[in-house]
């Protein structure tokens, strides 16, 4: 009868038909020249995974196996029993406690000193149990991580700042710790938690979605939500109440929509809070969007241009007069495209003027006007004051009626430079859609320079970058099954993105020229794909087509092209 226990590594990897005795052969003999662990050789020579070699080594060893997923699932109170540095050098970490023992994932349950260590340090007793060196380095990372953080977020709360405002308040209260009776406490530390875990994310948008029986709080980072906690559906009214308050809303207010803001100090950084209440079946959903207001602090060549793309856009940035229009959806890049464009092109002898809805980044150098509707401060009554203003570059935040769009035409048709955005799905249907409000077809065609349309792609984490084979389906999906074979890359999740695979983001760009043949087929109010169709003849790269290059040099993976991109027709 086989017994794992008292057999060699190899025998039991053949016995598990996990390797052939050809591939133990071919292994153990280049062990004889390199020296290294028959194990780790094997992954190494890609003949058996980590997996595999932690479930034939439970096997030899006796010990129970545990994988990622399971060493993921830990409590943090666990897990710090025993020191971070602890852990880091004898990669091990603890994955349960009772009153007698403990629990400790290891790689080598055979190294009895670290066992010793960890019985003196807790004064238990150790059950060992076996894991991969790759999941205990990722458990151990993602672990102490979010302690680290954990202790970071506390000692922060007490310098974080939350202001009540409106628009028309100059005079802004400090409500944090004012006024709170001890009923209330607990929930002004929650909110006060929620937006500083946001903050220390780089998060855009925080949402808090009651459920049935709890409340979901995601935070959008890199464009994507993730949940962060879940408190208990009973915390949904102290957490609702003490948001409005700081947003200067009506808390006895539940069965109608509602729209508030405030401001977070944290430091030197202020930051722009908008807020949006919206009833639901399980009661008020809200949702926060944090502009930072500090200075701008990117440029043109960090935003994701290829040589080819940031030559053509500095060229139609430049010139005297005209219109420039990015579209996209809410959350790419847009606004953040066109203040690099200023900054990249202001000078002392301009004038530039912005006209916005919110201001979303301070620069220094430029006139930033901030929309009040409540006031009668709209985009058409500013425009026509901004013309007696002598400006010679303008940027309105957005096209979104005839009124906008008629005045914006009219700019770039007497002798300004005009940035503004659209939402539109893709650089040709941005045509139509000024048409569309309103704007006559031979006034787009004149006044056009260049129409850009642009996604952000989630960028691969660089602490957890590494080589991947993509399935066939995914080669498929991007028309990609005849490519010749090349290196693809994806993150394997660690501390530092959250265990997504991804931090930061990179643009994609779609630009369409305003040559000759495209403003003749604009002035014969041709559909959008009669005018795709020729932009791509004269060189347009589609966005899909600019994901794809993105994914070939190994900046991106093919989830995020699929997800930010559709099929070209």
């Amino acid at each position: 009868m086989f017994n794992p226990q008292f057999q060699k590594l190899g025998d039991i990897l053949i016995h598990e038909n996990v390797i052939t005795q050809e591939q133990l052969d071919q292994a153990l003999e280049r062990q004889s020249t390199t020296k290294e662990k028959l194990g780790k050789l094997l992954i190494r020579m890609g003949m058996i995974t980590e997996a595999d070699l932690v479930k034939v080594y439970a096997l030899q060893l006796g010990h129970p196996a545990v994988y990622e997923e399971d060493l993921m699932k830990v409590a943090g109170t666990i897990v710090n029993t025993i020191p971070e540095d602890f852990a880091y050098e004898n990669m091990s970490i603890v994955l349960g406690k009772s009153e007698s023992t403990v629990v400790v994932a290891m790689e080598d349950p055979e190294d009895l000193a670290t066992v010793d260590s960890i019985e003196k340090l807790t004064g238990l007793k150790v059950e060992v149990v076996v894991a991969g060196e790759t999941a205990l380095q990722a458990a151990i990372e993602y672990h102490y991580g979010r302690i680290r953080q954990t202790d970071e977020v506390d000692a922060a709360l007490s310098n974080i700042q939350v202001f009540s405002g409106d628009e028309d308040d100059s005079d802004m209260v400090d409500l944090s710790k004012e006024g709170v009776n001890e009923e209330d406490a607990p929930f002004v530390k929650l909110v006060n938690l929620i937006l500083m875990e946001a903050i220390k994310e780089r998060s855009t948008d925080v949402h808090v979605e009651p459920q049935s029986h709890v409340v979901n709080v995601r935070i959008r980072i890199d464009g994507v939500l993730q949940k962060i906690m879940t408190p208990p559906i009973s915390s949904l009214s102290g957490i609702t109440t003490r948001i409005k308050i700081l947003s200067n809303l009506d808390i006895a207010e539940r069965r109608l929509p509602q729209d508030g803001r405030m401001s977070i100090q944290m430091g030197e950084r202020e930051i722009d809070v908008r807020v949006s209440v919206l009833p639901t079946v399980h009661g008020e959903k809200i949702v926060m969007r944090l502009l930072d207001k500090g200075g701008f602090n990117l440029d043109l060549t960090t935003l994701g241009f290829h040589t080819r793309e940031l030559n053509m856009f500095g060229r139609w940035i430049r010139q005297p007069y005209g219109l420039v229009v990015i579209s996209g959806p809410t959350g790419s890049g847009k606004s953040t495209t066109l203040y690099a464009s200023l900054k990249e092109i202001k000078s002392e002898g301009t004038n530039i003027t912005t006209v916005e809805d919110p201001v979303e980044y301070q620069m220094d150098g430029i006139s930033q006007v901030q929309m009040r509707e409540k006031i009668g401060l709209t985009f058409g009554s500013t425009l026509r004051s901004i013309l007696r203003q002598d400006p010679d570059i303008l940027l309105i935040g957005e096209i979104r009626d005839e009124e906008t769009a008629d005045i914006a035409i009219k700019f770039a048709l007497t002798g300004h430079l005009v940035f503004s955005t659209v939402h539109a799905n893709d650089a040709p249907s941005t045509i139509t859609r000024l048409i569309d409000i309103g704007v006559p077809p031979f006034l787009v065609g004149s006044s056009l320079n260049l129409v850009m349309a642009q996604r952000l792609v989630r960028t691969i984490c660089s602490n957890c970058k590494e080589e991947y084979t993509p399935t066939k389906e995914e080669l498929t999906r991007l028309g990609m099954e005849d490519a010749p074979s090349q290196k693809y890359y994806h993150g394997r999740g660690c501390v530092q993105c959250r265990q997504t695979g991804y931090r930061g983001r990179s643009g994609i760009f779609e630009m369409l020229e305003m040559r000759q043949a495209i403003r003749k087929l604009v002035f014969e109010n041709a559909n959008q794909e009669v005018i795709r169709e020729k932009a791509i003849e004269q060189g347009m790269v589609s966005l899909r087509e600019a994901g794809i290059r993105k994914l070939k040099d190994g900046i991106t993976t093919f989830e995020e092209v699929l997800r930010s991109t559709v099929e070209d027709f």
